[in-house]
């Protein structure tokens, strides 16, 4: 038999409130004097002694969904030119949002691609893209290009 295993549990003795000022929590049994605090039957929920309370310091998220946002990248036809022109990308390929991200042109995030006709663009160029307005369509048509729409 050796003390750490001895199985006996040793309680600290209750101290009884309100007995007399003598036995140390007597006259106001430790609740101090007055207040909301001294009553019985009292908690003041999410009180967190004067610092910010937790539902104050998250921010405000209303009713949309977080996950389910679609991130539409807009591009108009001039940026698109102004890539070729630097050579980051040839008019024999096929322009959509994987390239897109590949060359850096377009961050991550972004999981649509439409296309905005601001702009002009110079020599063929296939496009495959979610979104396109028309102005923008007219003019890579204009200019010999084809248009593939994703869904």
């Amino acid at each position: 038999m050796k003390l750490n295993t001895i199985n006996i549990k040793f309680k600290e003795k209750k101290k009884i409130l309100g007995r007399g000022i003598g036995s140390g929590k007597g006259k106001t049994s430790g609740r101090g004097h007055k207040g909301q605090k001294a009553r019985s039957g009292v908690a003041i929920k999410s009180f967190e002694g004067g610092q910010m309370p937790l539902y104050r310091r998250l921010p405000k998220r209303g009713f949309n969904p977080i996950k389910s946002k679609i991130n539409i990248a807009m591009i108009n036809l001039y940026k698109i030119q102004e890539i070729i022109e630097k050579k980051k990308i040839h008019t024999d390929q096929k322009l959509n949002l994987s390239l897109l991200h590949k060359n850096k042109q377009i961050n991550k995030k972004y999981n649509k691609l439409k296309l905005l006709g601001s702009g002009e663009i110079k020599g063929k160029l296939n496009v495959e893209v979610n979104y396109i307005s028309s102005s923008a369509k007219s003019k890579i048509e204009k200019a010999g290009g084809t248009v593939t729409l994703i869904k």
